[in-house]
């Protein structure tokens, strides 16, 4: 048997759902789809949803200070707009950026950035 598959949703199990929907719906003007409480909240990103999941009770940390996960995940997202003003624009936002970059017979410059809990994400923006 073969399964077609359509990527629809991507769920991201987070700390603070409000702390990270307010990130995604301000910085990256994302759409709230819907939200329940402050234990979830799904975000349509264009051609898939976001959804920001409460962790477990067991595995909130109690500390006051600012939370970070370590994870393998990046989500990329493609934009029209020119990287280098988008880059500018989020560290003028306190949001944390890296470099621009790009590599040899590839058709993208790439800019990664890390979401309050320390998610990555990547702008990908075709060149010229």
């Amino acid at each position: 048997m073969e399964i077609k598959v359509k990527l629809d949703t991507i769920i991201l199990y987070v700390q603070s759902v409000d702390r990270l929907k307010s990130f995604y719906t301000n910085v990256f003007n994302l759409e709230i789809v819907e939200e329940y409480e402050s234990k979830w909240t799904l975000l349509n990103t264009g051609n898939c949803m976001i959804g920001l999941h409460q962790i477990g009770d067991k595995y909130l940390n109690a500390s006051e200070g600012s939370f970070k996960f370590d994870n393998n995940t990046k989500i990329v997202f493609e934009i029209n707009e020119d990287i280098n003003e988008v880059r500018k624009d989020l560290i003028s936002q306190n949001v944390v950026m890296r470099e621009i970059k790009t590599f040899d017979n590839y058709d993208y410059w790439l800019c990664d950035g890390e979401d309050p809990e320390g998610n990555v994400f990547q702008f990908k923006q075709k060149k010229q």
